[in-house]
C-alpha cells in the first residue's frame, strides 16, 4: 500500500500569532524582531504584507525599514508560539500518532493507516486546515504526497491556506521543473555547485549520473538524487520518540562585548543551565559538549570536547564549555556564545557505578533537579547563582533554543 504523508506548515507563524493577539497589527506590514538595544536587531519573521515590500527574514531592522518605511516591529513571544505549536500538534494527533515536528511551525504526519477512518490524504489535509483556522485563528499550508520530501515541497508551493497534492503518477510534471534549491537539504553552496555543472532544476538533478553526483557531493549526492526521483523512504517518527533528537543547544547575544573570563562565565552558566534543564526534562545524558563563539568582528568558531562520564548537570556542561573557551579564546571581544549538548543517550540505560566521581555527579544532579522544581514553582529567577548577581544585565540573558535536530538535518545548510 502506498504511503500517505502530509506536511503541515503554519503560515508566517510568529507574525500570525502576534497579529492574532494584537488587532492593531492586522492588515499592516509587520515583522517580529529582536531588541536592537540588546543587539538582536534583525527580522525574525514577517507577514505577507511586509514580504510584499521585499522584507526578508534576517534583514537588519534599518534595512527592513528602508524597504518598508511604515513597517511595524513587535518583539517575539516564544511562550505563545510554543503554546500554539502544541495546540496544532494536538489537532494532528487526533488523526495519527505518527507526527514529527520540524521546528515549531512545521510537522510531518503519516496518515497511511487513517484514510479508512477520515478519507483521502487531501480530505484530511483540508480538514486540518479548516480546524487550524477555526480553532487557532492562524492558517496552514499542507502538502500531500507519498513521501516526506515531496509532502514538504507541496506545502511550500501554495501559500497561504492551501492544500497541494503530489502523487506518484504525476510528480515529475509537478516537481521536476522546480529549481533545485527548492529540494529539502539543498543549501546555497550546493545550489551554486550544481549550477556550475548546469544542474538547475530538480529534473536536471534527477537525470544526472549518480557516479558523477557521488564525486561532486559525496554520499549526499546520491541521497539528493533519490529525493529528486521520489525514492525517499524515511519514516515519520511518532510521539514520544527520543531517538530523533541528536543535540540540544542554546545560544545568546550579549548586550555588550565580553572581554574578561568573568564576563564569559555568566552567559556560559546561563546557557549551560538551560541546556542541562532541557536534557533532564527529556531524560537525556550527553557525552559531548560543543561551544560556538562569535567575536565582535563576526568571526565564528565551534569546538567540542567529550565529558569524562555522560552527564545532564549544568556544572559538568559549564566546566567543559569553559575549558573549551579557554583553549580557543579569540583575539577580539566576544559578541555571542552558544552551548550544545551532543552525542546524547537515554538516561535509563546508563550503567550504574559505585566510584566516587559517579556518586558526586548523582548528588549534583539531584541538587539541580531540586532547583528545577523550585524555579518551575516560583519562577526562574527565584533561585540564582551568586555569580549572576555581579552583572544583572548578563544574567538576565534570554537563551534562544535550537530546534530539535533530526538525523537528516545535519545536512541542512552545510551543502
Amino acid at each position: 500500500m502506498e504511503r500517505v504523508i502530509l506536511h503541515s506548515d503554519l503560515n508566517n507563524f510568529y507574525a500570525s500569532v502576534e497579529c492574532l493577539y494584537n488587532p492593531k497589527l492586522r492588515g499592516k506590514p509587520v515583522a517580529v524582531a529582536g531588541d536592537p538595544e540588546h543587539r538582536h536587531g534583525i527580522v525574525l519573521a514577517k507577514n505577507y504584507e511586509a514580504k510584499a515590500f521585499g522584507v526578508a527574514t534576517g534583514d537588519p531592522l534599518w534595512m527592513a525599514r528602508k524597504k518598508c518605511p511604515h513597517i511595524l516591529f513587535t518583539p517575539p513571544h516564544y511562550d505563545l508560539y510554543m503554546r500554539y505549536s502544541e495546540m496544532a500538534r494536538n489537532i494532528y494527533s487526533e488523526y495519527t500518532d505518527l507526527v514529527e515536528s520540524f521546528g515549531l511551525d512545521e510537522c510531518w504526519l503519516d496518515v497511511s493507516g487513517s484514510t479508512g477512518l477520515f478519507g483521502s490524504g487531501q480530505k484530511i489535509a483540508d480538514e486540518l486546515r479548516r480546524r487550524i483556522h477555526f480553532e487557532l485563528g492562524v492558517t496552514a499550508s499542507v502538502g500531500v504526497s507519498f513521501n516526506r520530501v515531496f509532502a514538504k515541497l507541496g506545502s511550500d508551493m501554495k501559500k497561504p491556506d492551501a492544500t497541494t497534492v503530489i502523487d506518484s503518477t504525476h510528480f515529475r510534471d509537478i516537481i521536476w521543473p522546480l529549481p533545485v534549491s527548492d529540494l529539502l537539504y539543498v543549501g546555497k553552496a550546493t545550489t551554486r555547485k550544481l549550477a556550475g555543472y548546469g544542474i538547475r532544476t530538480i529534473g536536471d538533478l534527477a537525470q544526472t549520473d549518480t557516479n558523477f553526483l557521488n564525486r561532486l557531493l559525496g554520499k549526499n549526492g546520491l541521497m539528493l538524487w533519490l529525493f529528486a526521483n521520489g525514492r525517499d523512504t524515511s519514516e515519520v517518527s511518532g510521539f514520544g520518540s527520543k531517538g530523533i533528537v541528536k543535540t540540544i543547544g542554546n545560544s545568546t547575544t550579549a548586550p555588550r562585548d565580553l572581554v574578561s573570563d568573568e564576563d564569559i562565565k555568566i552567559p556560559l552558566y546561563v546557557l549551560s543551565e538551560s541546556v542541562a534543564e532541557r536534557l533532564r526534562a527529556c531524560d537525556f545524558l550527553c557525552r559531548t559538549v560543543q561551544i560556538s563563539i562569535r567575536d565582535n568582528r563576526l568571526q565564528s568558531c565551534e569546538r567540542q570536547g567529550r565529558l569524562s562520564v555522560p552527564s545532564c548537570t549544568a556544572k559538568d556542561i559549564f566546566d567543559r564549555a569553559f575549558s573549551l573557551y579557554k583553549e580557543n579564546r579569540p583575539e577580539h571581544p566576544v559578541r555571542s556564545l552558544g552551548v550544545r549538548a551532543c552525542n546524547l543517550m537515554v538516561q535509563e540505560v546508563q550503567q550504574l557505578s559505585l566510584y566516587q566521581e559517579a556518586v558526586t555527579q548523582q548528588k549534583q544532579e539531584e541538587l539541580e533537579r531540586t532547583v528545577d522544581g523550585i524555579r518551575k514553582r516560583f519562577g526562574h529567577f527565584s533561585l540564582q547563582r551568586g555569580l549572576m548577581l555581579t552583572d544583572p544585565a548578563l544574567s538576565a540573558l534570554d537563551p534562544v533554543n535550537d530546534h530539535v535536530i533530526h538525523p537528516e538535518a545535519f545536512l541542512k545548510g552545510k551543502g
